[in-house]
């Protein structure tokens, strides 16, 4: 199970950061890791000849990726991973931010080369593409601190509960209130939001009763807002983030492995986990297309 350390001084943002087309971030930069030649054979030769690889993220997910003050570079701790993991292929990145439900098919059409924004790895999504496993991650309720609503993350029936839109939540969240309706119960009222940083916006000012998201998203907002808020229950259902890929793009999955395998072993991975405090969700090696089931 994963449990978020304090984040560092650095990291500490302004949460309601302004939404818009991301620059590029890393990927290259002086700290990231020298190319590996190895590696970047694998990359297929049409990206090999361009040099950049274009990323779809929503960039109002902190901490794991996010706008810096300056409202144009993405930042974070995914992005921080990727960087070194293209630097290690040879590429620079190219980070577009984009609605978090529009990315798979962005990343379908060919708009981007990859997504990479807290993708949770589901058998429902490696149904339409591909993905590999960099990290282990699972979902934390929170809400307003001594709980004034009154919220139990397993008997939430008639409270108004806020979520992003195209996340794992919203079908955890819509189970439960099919839960309530079947045991005579008030449904839960579902609030969807374009980004989390606006359903915990919601919480904050008393529109929602709760918000459940991924840990590491629910522990900064609570870092954000002082002690506005706090965590109910734990975290539940760990499960593994992974790169968005198209469904036949076997060559560059691998080659994104193999980046991922390499800055484990060099022990970038772990110092980039240990900047974020998220050592806890590291794992012990990349997969392309886990099982899941």
């Amino acid at each position: 199970m994963l449990h978020l350390a304090a984040l560092p001084a650095a990291a500490v943002l302004t949460l309601s950061a302004c939404g818009g087309g991301g620059e590029e971030a890393g990927g290259g930069g002086d700290d990231a890791p020298a190319a590996d030649a190895e590696l970047a054979a694998l990359v297929p030769d049409d990206l090999a000849e361009r040099g950049v690889i274009t990323i779809g993220v929503d960039s109002e997910y902190p901490p794991a990726e996010f706008l810096d003050t300056n409202g144009q570079t993405v930042i974070g701790f995914d992005v921080e991973l990727f960087d070194a993991v293209a630097a290690k292929l040879g590429l620079e990145t190219d980070w577009q931010s984009a609605p978090f439900d529009s990315i798979i098919t962005g990343v379908d059409s060919g708009k981007y080369d990859v997504g990479v924004s807290s993708f949770t790895i589901t058998a429902e999504r490696l149904e339409n593409v591909t993905m590999v496993s960099y990290l282990v991650v699972g979902t934390q309720w929170f809400g307003l601190a001594g709980n004034p609503e009154g919220v139990d993350p397993d008997n939430a029936c008639g409270k108004r509960i806020a979520v992003q839109a195209g996340t794992i939540q919203v079908d955890d969240i819509q189970a439960r209130s099919d839960k309530c309706v079947d045991e005579g119960k008030d449904p839960i009222e579902i609030q969807q939001f374009e980004s989390q940083t606006q359903a915990t916006s919601s919480v904050v000012s008393g529109q929602s009763d709760a918000s459940l998201a991924d840990l590491p998203v629910a522990a900064y907002a609570i870092e954000q807002t002082g002690d506005k808020l706090e965590t109910y229950g734990e975290q539940y259902e760990a499960a593994p983030y992974g790169v968005v890929l198209p469904k036949d793009d076997a060559e560059l999955a691998e080659a994104i492995r193999a980046a991922f395998a390499a800055i484990m072993e060099d022990g970038t991975y772990g110092e980039i986990l240990a900047d974020w405090g998220i050592e806890s969700g590291g794992i012990e090696a990349p997969e392309v297309n886990p099982d899941v089931e």
